[in-house]
């Protein structure tokens, strides 16, 4: 997948608001290795080194095109590195993670990786988009139906809604549990974006759900995928103004000591 910054941040004030919260629930404590998963171009990497200064705060992303925008020069104590997230190595006291585990499948085995590289006394906290049965994301799925030849088979979701490996509050909170964890918030939250009619979808989903699609298609079916995703889209949202309810849920967990 190649991600593209600039289409990414033309909702950056919808796509932080999260962040914020999420940040809001990080307890202030002495952590020394903190390390932001899935970091992209690292703006919330840096919030979390300037706000613990006495941290060596680490942003990890697969995406070169995305850590090129990283602001490697101001704090002192914040580094990026080009990694996979599941090769993140462990002995950190802060786990952090803004929108980029949605990315990643089975979310029970992933929070027990990650929590095994959790210090004792550390805090895991992550959020993650929780919209894919949304129609919006059902209406992509078929258009890659249509195109099942040229995407390889490829769909991200499929139609069903357990196709997704994002999990209920409920269930990540139980998961945590089983693990050890202690002082667990897991919570949804709706953040409304509004949007102008399908148009305004197409340019939502442009910076991250149409991603994986349009990155396996050359340019000329690539056209041909959003003239057919829009025609769906077209069917269902007339034009004009579209209240879009984007689900995130926001989880946080400390390990005992």
């Amino acid at each position: 997948m190649t991600w593209n910054p600039d289409i990414y941040h033309q909702f950056e004030a919808a796509r932080s608001a999260p962040a914020r919260d999420l940040q809001a629930m990080l307890p202030d404590r002495p952590y020394r290795r903190v390390v932001d998963l899935g970091c992209g171009t690292g703006e919330q990497t840096l919030t979390l080194a300037r706000r613990f200064p006495d941290a060596e705060v680490l942003g990890v992303d697969r995406s070169a095109e995305m850590l090129a925008r990283a602001p490697r020069e101001q704090a002192p104590n914040l580094h990026f590195e080009q990694r996979d997230i599941v090769d993140v190595g462990g002995g950190y006291d802060l786990i952090y993670s803004n929108a980029a585990l949605q990315w990643l499948p089975d979310h029970p085995g992933l929070l027990a990786h990650l929590w095994a590289q959790l210090q004792p006394g550390g805090t895991f906290a992550m959020q993650v988009p929780a919209n894919h049965d949304h129609s919006s994301h059902r209406l992509l799925s078929d258009t890659a139906d249509e195109f099942e030849a040229e995407l390889g088979g490829y769909s991200r979701f499929g139609t069903a809604h357990g196709a997704s490996p994002v999990l209920s509050p409920a269930e990540y909170a139980e998961h945590l549990d089983a693990l050890g964890a202690v002082e667990i918030q897991a919570l949804s939250r709706v953040y409304p974006v509004v949007l102008d009619g399908p148009r305004g979808l197409i340019d939502w989903t442009r910076g991250t759900a149409l991603v994986p699609y349009l990155g396996r298609l050359d340019e000329e079916t690539g056209r041909r995928f959003l003239a057919a995703y829009r025609a769906r889209l077209e069917a269902v949202y007339p034009p004009g103004r579209l209240y879009y309810a984007f689900t995130r849920v926001l989880v946080t967990a400390q390990r005992p000591v």
